[in-house]
């Protein structure tokens, strides 16, 4: 990330650099940065390349592949934070649900006619460990 900084900052100062060239006595060609002594100056112009009409349409192909993709990179990344909050919701929920059953309690469901019928130790115990079970599977 520095890296990117650095080069992101450097970018300024190296568009304003000037670059210079010179054939010497031999015929051979060089480039520097600082001008020659009694060099003549002539201003470069850079050249402008026209673009056919297949080049503009596939960048604009490529474009719109680019925006589908990251259309469902995003609609995936939203895709997935809702099942994690999901889960997360359920694990929240199976916690509770075992810690609102301590051990020695009683407990019971109402029957047809309103009676209360006891759950036995051995269902209790039978309840607590498919909820733990269940939050060992769902919640690790």
């Amino acid at each position: 990330m520095r890296y990117w900084l650095l080069i992101a900052a450097l970018m300024p100062t190296l568009a304003t650099a000037e670059i210079y060239r010179w054939t010497d006595e031999q015929g051979r060609v060089h480039f520097g940065q600082r001008p020659v002594a009694g060099a003549e100056t002539v201003q470069v112009r850079p050249q402008v390349i026209e673009r056919d009409q297949h080049t503009r349409e596939r960048e604009e192909r490529r474009q719109r592949f680019y925006d589908a993709r990251r259309e469902e990179q995003q609609q995936a990344a939203a895709t997935a934070a809702a099942q994690r909050e999901e889960r997360a919701s359920e694990c929240r929920d199976l916690r509770r649900h075992l810690a609102q059953m301590p051990e020695g309690f009683r407990y019971y469901r109402e029957g047809a006619g309103g009676e209360r019928i006891y759950y036995s130790d051995e269902e209790t115990d039978t309840a607590r460990r498919q909820l733990r079970e269940r939050i060992a599977q769902r919640c690790s």
